[in-house]
């Protein structure tokens, strides 16, 4: 990783987020609140239908990051905002969302990563950036 430079550009990854994933998340996570599994509960409260757990689709994004690294031990702090939700649709194919970064900086060993989350042609991460110490 000794030749990383602004403008680096990190494998990206494609996902397939489906309500069976969002169970598995539920359980694994403790989240169980009804707009993650509810097409009812999610309309009640003004949204399109079932959304994804932010944190699956923010822990997701990381993983672009440490793939290339290879080493989660590596990532020193991570920050997003969400901007919009993935909506999970009732059928086999889920929702497909693709994630990919660009290193921005370099400086004393550190490289800074903007991670990009694309669902349906919009951003649904803002602002997501990660520190990765690279020796």
């Amino acid at each position: 990783m000794s030749t990383v430079e602004p403008g680096t550009t990190l494998p990206g990854i494609t996902v397939a987020f489906t309500r069976a994933c969002l169970v598995h998340y539920a359980g694994a996570s403790t989240d169980f609140n009804p707009i993650h599994w509810s097409d009812r509960a999610a309309a009640d409260l003004g949204l399109p239908g079932v959304i994804a757990h932010g944190m699956l689709t923010m822990g997701t994004a990381l993983r672009v990051v440490t793939d290339w690294c290879g080493d989660p031990g590596r990532v020193q702090n991570y920050y997003v905002r969400f901007t919009k939700p993935v909506v999970v649709p009732d059928q086999d194919q889920g929702a497909t969302v693709t994630f990919g970064g660009t290193v921005t900086k370099v400086a004393d060993g550190v490289a800074t990563v903007s991670i990009e989350a694309v669902f349906d042609g919009a951003k649904v991460l803002g602002a997501a950036t990660a520190q990765v110490r690279l020796d």
